[in-house]
């Protein structure tokens, strides 16, 4: 019995720690008001680094590096891509990236990547999931937000007067035409009616006889 509580004990304890091995956690979303936005970058690292490269990158492939920071024991640089204003901060264990005067255009989403380059091996985080950084532009302003109200309520009554005239105009088109045709229908109907009434032919009037006695044939006492 006494084993059997040793073996659960061990089971129940957690597995030790990986080496060399970085973890870096960053916020979701990052919504920029006035162009200016701070990004940190907070990791944890248990090797035996001595020299740090930290660098932000744009995009779902991280293909553009927006800026970078390396530091070791007496040395710290950092550069900036020139299309960023971008200045990367080292604090104990996470790393800050400033940016300012940014546009519109710069939202996307942006991974912090922390490498151990000193000494041997060398280590980098897994990718992260990332911060979305929404910049705002000036189509997001309250002014002109209010204003589009405004220029669409002509315009819905523009559509809604025209739909109107042109309803009436097709009924008032459809009640000439059905007019129409059945006037000539009845034209046609009365035209054919004149036409099988009998005539008997001028030069009986002329003789007095009477509109109803027939034509009497005189050939027939002449042999």
């Amino acid at each position: 019995h006494i084993v059997f509580y040793k073996q659960v004990f061990f089971s129940l304890s957690p597995p030790p720690p990986p080496e060399n091995k970085i973890l870096v956690a960053q916020r979701p979303l990052l919504i920029v008001a006035n162009k200016t936005a701070t990004l940190v970058c907070n990791y944890t690292y248990n090797g035996t680094g001595k020299e740090f490269r930290a660098s932000l990158h744009k995009g779902t492939d991280s293909a553009v590096e927006v800026c970078f920071i390396s530091w070791n024991t007496t040395k710290i640089s950092s550069n900036s891509n020139k299309e960023f204003n971008c200045q990367g901060i080292h604090d104990k264990d996470k790393v800050i990236f400033n940016l300012w005067n940014m546009s519109a255009s710069q939202t996307d989403i942006y991974f912090c990547k922390i490498e151990a380059m000193y000494p041997p091996p060398y280590v980098y985080n897994e990718k992260s999931n990332g911060t979305v950084i929404h910049v705002k532009g000036k189509m997001g302003k309250t002014p002109i937000q209010t204003q589009e109200p405004q220029s669409a309520i002509p315009l819905w009554i523009m559509v809604t007067v025209t739909g109107v005239l042109a309803f009436y105009s097709m009924l008032i088109t459809a009640v000439f035409i059905n007019y129409w045709q059945k006037s000539k229908k009845n034209m046609y109907h009365q035209s054919d009616y004149m036409n099988m009434t009998p005539r008997h032919p001028p030069y009986q009037k002329n003789k007095g006889y009477p509109s109803y006695a027939p034509t009497r044939d005189y050939t027939a006492y002449r042999s």
